[in-house]
């Protein structure tokens, strides 16, 4: 026979009511739509920044060696290249790579300027 404390009779149970849901702290605007949810925009850190783009071919059997892809994505890296895409190009296959393009900067002059030129 189980304990007394063990079993509970169908009658003892709590009722449990579901919650209210939660209304909008605003309404939505005239130009918003009622399914729209704002978020919030997240940088990807790239902001307005400009790539320069470079592409590498390579056969099948450059991709499939085991080395020789390793070997080129190792060295493009270094100087700062990222992998974007491989593409088919029939026998071949294109390495798209990209990196950031480097902003240019206007010449200032830094410190005093020697005498007679000011």
């Amino acid at each position: 026979m189980p304990h007394r404390h063990d079993v509970l009779d169908p009658d003892e149970l709590p009722e449990i009511e579901p919650d209210d849901p939660d209304e909008p702290d605003e309404e939505p605007g005239p130009n918003t739509g009622g399914s729209a949810v704002a978020a919030p925009q997240v940088s990807n850190g790239t902001g307005d920044r400009e790539w320069e783009f470079r592409t590498e071919m390579l056969s099948l059997a450059e991709v499939t060696d085991g080395k020789t892809l390793a070997d080129r994505l190792t060295a493009a890296s270094a100087d700062g290249w990222h992998l974007v895409d491989v593409v088919d190009a029939g026998e071949r296959r294109v390495l798209v790579l990209r990196k950031p393009r480097k902003p240019e900067r206007e010449r200032r002059t830094v410190g005093f300027a020697p005498p007679g030129r000011s």
